[in-house]
């Protein structure tokens, strides 16, 4: 199989050639090698790969078979290095698989590798000191976004149609809008955080996948989710596999328009027009739009500043416990101004304030609740604008706090973070493009907690009235041999 017919097939698709015996696992993989090996020199997606250990039963599940990489953060797998994107950590080897590599493992995937991640995943854009900058496949100057960029640049580059990811704040989405993928991130409690972990940054953080195509998304998500014993949170199983969900009709449904965000930056004339047109597609396919205030329950400094108090505070003791088993000094020899800054920003922070910041997350959770009582989903922007020249985070960041990296973060992404306090599913979808530079845009779609169908059935039914497969980045060029 060529790299160029490989590329043209989902990870179902995929797994279906395995099912009927017209390529082999091995094949796949081998392709996907070839393909990191031909573009991961110039977009510094992967970090590491390694021989595919899994042998998968063809047809055993909808994705047995596919090629598949993990982030460098989020999840274990036994004897490989998990590093956080941080000197710190530089070396450590997992000792055991955590709950979800043992799911992505019964799931047949394939996993020959880890990709790209900023250090300790404290950012959205992939520019970690450990392994260098991650680069856009549409544009090599720009951002792939983060915390998940290296696997949004090496699925959009199409090493794989799937890669692991997570979403703190946006992780997922941001990568998805920057690289022209679909990134849904599912609803708190979905996937078990298990066994080492009960949840990540008090339950802001998923996780979940970045694809190409809805149905890869909702197949994956099918294969991992579900409690494990002593998790903290429990969404109710939905009624029938999420990869049937895709081809349903998702009725009419009432969306509220937002565009103007609760705080941050303003949305560019480039991301708005996108919506705007996606909430014509929309009209033209039955459902209802129409404006809407929503009230996130706080105000937008009050909202930064709990985050801040909440990321902090269990980064530091993230921090510490690292220091403590590799025996090495918090300083600028292990980390980044960043994560200094906001280290001790975190030793700060008082119980009080922690617990005040708990109470935040819960009153942005009600009101957003509410919201989904009046509205079936909410519209939003992705991100305000188009993704970012490299660098951009970066500037004048020697002067900032840990509440000013956090506000900064949140200034270029006011969209995403709101629905990670809520704990409700949201999803990124390409459906728009740039005419001038021919960057993607996504637009993202919201719903209340623990209807990730819902999202699907409308993914499902905007793929094919507007596919955007089919484009090809300019990190590729020419023809590709056969492997």
């Amino acid at each position: 199989m060529k790299i160029s017919e490989y590329v043209t097939f989902d990870a179902v698709g995929l797994a279906d050639l395995v099912a009927r015996g017209e390529v082999t696992p091995a094949e796949l993989e081998a392709v996907a090698l070839a393909a990191a090996q031909a573009v991961n020199g110039q977009i510094n997606a992967i970090v590491e790969t390694w021989p595919g250990e899994d042998a998968p039963v063809p047809g055993s599940t909808p994705l047995a078979g596919v090629p598949f990489l993990i982030k460098d953060l989020g999840v274990t797998m036994a004897g490989k290095r998990v590093e956080l994107g941080s000197r710190l950590a530089a070396g450590n080897v997992a000792q055991a698989d955590s709950s979800l590599m043992r799911r992505f493992r019964a799931a047949g995937l394939v996993t020959f590798g880890r990709t790209a991640t900023p250090e300790m995943a404290y950012s959205i854009t992939t520019e970690p000191v450990l392994y260098g900058t991650t680069r856009n496949p549409w544009d090599l100057r720009r951002s792939a976004g983060g915390s998940s960029g290296g696997a949004g640049a090496a699925v959009a580059a199409g090493v794989v149609p799937i890669a692991h990811a997570t979403d703190a704040a946006g992780s997922i989405r941001v990568p998805a809008a920057y690289n022209g993928l679909f990134g849904l991130k599912p609803t708190r409690g979905r996937v078990s955080m298990g066994p080492d972990l009960d949840e990540i940054f008090n339950g802001l953080a998923v996780q979940g996948c970045l694809s190409r195509t809805v149905r890869d998304s909702a197949a994956v998500l099918d294969q991992i989710r579900g409690p494990e014993p002593g998790d903290p949170y429990f969404a109710t199983e939905p009624s029938r596999p999420y990869l049937e969900e895709v081809t349903r009709d998702p009725g009419s449904l009432r969306i509220g328009l937002v565009v103007r965000p609760w705080g941050g930056r303003p949305t560019t004339a480039p991301v708005a027009d996108a919506v705007k047109r996606a909430a014509h597609l929309l009209e033209s396919l039955g459902h209802r739009v129409e404006e809407a205030e929503v009230d996130l329950g706080v105000g937008w400094e009050e909202f930064v500043l709990a985050n801040a108090r909440l990321w902090t505070a269990n980064l530091t003791d993230w921090l510490d416990g690292l220091a403590a088993a590799f025996g090495r000094p918090l300083d600028d020899s292990t980390l980044e101004p960043v994560n200094l800054t906001s280290y001790a920003y975190g030793q700060q922070v008082s119980g009080t304030q922690f617990v005040s910041a708990l109470a935040v997350r819960n009153a942005v959770a009600r009101s957003l609740a509410r919201c989904f009582g009046a509205y079936d989903v909410l519209l939003t922007p992705t991100l305000p604008e188009l993704p970012v020249p490299l660098g951009t985070y970066a500037e004048g960041v020697e002067a900032l706090d840990g509440l000013g990296w956090l506000n900064r973060l949140f200034d270029r992404s006011p969209f995403t973070a709101a629905f990670n306090v809520a704990g409700t599913p949201a999803m990124s979808v390409p459906l728009a493009w740039d005419h001038e530079t021919g960057l993607p845009i996504g637009v993202q779609f919201a719903a209340g907690y623990g209807l990730e169908d819902r999202l699907f059935r409308l993914a499902g039914q905007l793929e094919q009235a507007s596919p955007w497969i089919g484009r090809t980045p300019a990190v590729w060029a020419g023809d590709h041999e056969t492997v």
